[in-house]
């Protein structure tokens, strides 16, 4: 941990709150050029320098203004775990005693990062571990570049990350300003210069949001679908009940359609008995007829207390063949990270629950059954 980011001051402006255009602004409004906004970056996310006063560019009145009211600041590496597929599982404690999870996926040709963006979830998807936890926050721009930025310093320069999936704690799109500025950091050419095919953001399906982003950011998209009918998507997948399918099947036309030859990505776990059957899959390929589709169907990953259970694997073969044979590209996810609680809907980090969310579980897990 670099002890110039750990020992920032709370109280000073964080300049990993900014993305390219924000730096700029912010830089204008001290009466600099802005080009210093590209400097900055390039000291930061390039050469990995935090101490102002090694940023020699920058006039010696700028860096000393700099180190009075500004600071780098990133969450702390608090712990780490590895599993024996080579998955990576890092706690970032926030500067309110949060913590959250972040995932490093090795693999042949990529190495993909899953960053979290929310501390918590409010979505309460019901077999997502991390929507057990309730809610607390947003996580501030700095806090969500800060995720990529701690881990890829840690990794050193021989593993570079190819590939950021934003798929951790959290509904981005319920975080969008702070989402997209770290997101814009992400793929500028100053910073990490990722392509935007390689950094996805997923949604559960907050349809006004979808809308707006196709007019500011162009990542590509995954879509956390789960059931192919509504009366089955509100259960899973509450926001559901507030822009149902025919909505999110709109929206998911308008951003494929925003960028040519774009696809969206349409997540399916996998849940025996529940919305694994034959139908479901003949349903599902009714859904995406009209839209530019992949289909991602994931084994469901167990955890404390869950009510369901992973399909079987006949069955999840028999789903993709269905989807397959209707001309769906459609893969089945493989499970990374599982023995170290990394898998996909197991991230819970440390959540100050201030939805009560988890409250109301515990007292409906322990109240007497109706007769």
């Amino acid at each position: 941990m670099n002890s110039a980011i750990a020992s920032a001051k709370p109280a000073t402006i964080n300049l990993l709150d900014f993305d390219r255009k924000g730096l700029q602004a912010f830089f204008v409004g001290l009466g600099e050029k802005p080009f210093r906004a590209t400097q900055l970056l390039k000291w930061i996310y390039q050469e990995g320098v935090v101490d102002f006063d090694d940023m020699t560019n920058l006039s010696k009145s700028l860096r000393g203004y700099l180190k009075e009211n500004c600071c780098i600041r990133t969450p702390e590496i608090v712990a780490e775990q590895l599993a024996s597929d080579g998955t990576c599982k890092w706690a970032m404690q926030t500067h309110c005693g949060n913590k959250v999870e972040t995932v490093y996926i090795p693999e042949e040709r990529r190495a993909t990062l899953c960053i979290s963006s929310q501390v918590g979830c409010a979505l309460a998807c019901s077999f997502c571990s991390t929507a057990q936890q309730g809610f607390n926050r947003n996580l501030s721009t700095a806090e969500v570049i800060g995720q990529l930025y701690l881990a890829q310093q840690r990794l050193g320069p021989e593993h570079r990350i190819t590939n950021v999936v934003m798929m951790g704690m959290g509904e981005p799109l319920l975080n969008f300003d702070n989402v997209v500025a770290a997101m814009n950091l992400m793929m500028d050419d100053f910073a990490f210069g990722l392509s935007k095919r390689r950094v996805t953001i997923s949604t559960s399906g907050v349809v006004p949001a979808m809308h707006r982003l196709a007019d500011v950011c162009d990542v590509s998209m995954a879509v956390s679908l789960h059931a192919p009918i509504d009366a089955l998507r509100d259960e899973l997948v509450p926001i559901n009940q507030k822009y149902p399918l025919a909505q999110l099947m709109d929206a998911c036309r308008a951003y494929a359609k925003a960028g040519p030859r774009k696809h969206i990505t349409f997540e399916y776990v996998m849940l025996d008995g529940i919305n694994d059957s034959a139908e479901h899959a003949k349903a599902l390929v009714k859904l995406l007829s009209h839209v530019p589709s992949k289909v991602n169907l994931i084994p469901f990953n167990p955890f404390p207390q869950s009510q369901y259970r992973c399909s079987e694997m006949a069955a999840i073969l028999k789903f993709r063949d269905i989807l397959h044979n209707a001309g769906i590209v459609t893969t089945i996810r493989k499970t990374r990270g599982e023995d170290i609680d990394a898998a996909c809907g197991q991230l819970v980090g440390q959540v100050q629950d201030k939805s009560r969310r988890h409250l109301k579980l515990q007292t409906a897990r322990t109240a007497p059954h109706a007769m």
